[in-house]
């Protein structure tokens, strides 16, 4: 796994300033949803990463919603507006920008939250391919960005989606950093995050977060 040791670590605490304004995002995530990215966004805020922006965090949030379905439709980005009050970001839908995010925010550290391609593909079958296939709003974020955008319109055709999967791992690989990834596979726990980091590793278990049932239950993608 990818990974810095804490004295490389910048000495403004990973905090830059771009045409005089001082940037939050310490942390970017670029990893699929169903790769571990909750249960990331719980850990990344015990270690003071919070609030962490997430899929999580949209779907509960009307101008959150129109902001980035705007986004997805063709407006111009704003990041600092779309995360505003953000320190770190993960899962879509701000991973399908993580191009321009890493550029956007040069010191944030960058973690590719990973699974095998045939592990997410059953995860991923079972929560958000099947809440977009079952979505009625054409305009939803989930259809214009997930499935059109992510997956080509074909997020239900398993060989498509696990290539698309695949390809997104080879681009992280082949155009971050090294010094500044963190490849974070399932069960990896805290170690390797604080290590990235240049943090204690907390007292406590690393969270285990949205179960499939779970996920079910809690979240619409409209």
């Amino acid at each position: 796994m990818f990974g810095v040791q804490p004295d490389m670590l910048p000495a403004n605490g990973l905090q830059v300033e771009r045409e005089g304004m001082e940037m939050s995002i310490k942390v970017i995530g670029t990893g699929f949803g169903r790769t571990g990215t909750d249960s990331m966004r719980e850990a990344l805020a015990i270690l003071g990463y919070g609030p962490c922006h997430h899929m999580h965090e949209v779907i509960g949030n009307e101008e959150q919603k129109r902001m980035w379905r705007a986004l997805a439709q063709g407006a111009a980005p704003d990041w600092n507006q779309l995360l505003s009050g953000y320190v770190s970001c993960l899962d879509w839908p701000s991973a399908y920008y993580w191009r321009e995010l890493i550029e956007f925010y040069p010191n944030a550290r960058v973690i590719l939250t990973y699974r095998s391609a045939e592990s997410w593909w059953e995860s991923f079958e079972k929560t958000i391919a099947a809440g977009l296939e079952q979505s009625v709003d054409q305009e939803s974020l989930g259809l214009a960005l997930i499935a059109r955008q992510v997956f080509g319109g074909r997020s239900g055709d398993r060989a498509h989606a696990i290539a698309c999967y695949e390809a997104n791992v080879r681009a992280v690989y082949a155009e971050v950093p090294p010094e500044r990834l963190l490849v974070h596979a399932l069960g990896d726990g805290w170690e390797p995050l604080c290590t990235h980091l240049g943090v204690a590793i907390p007292d406590q278990d690393y969270p285990n977060r949205n179960s499939a049932a779970g996920f079910r239950s809690r979240f619409s993608l409209n």
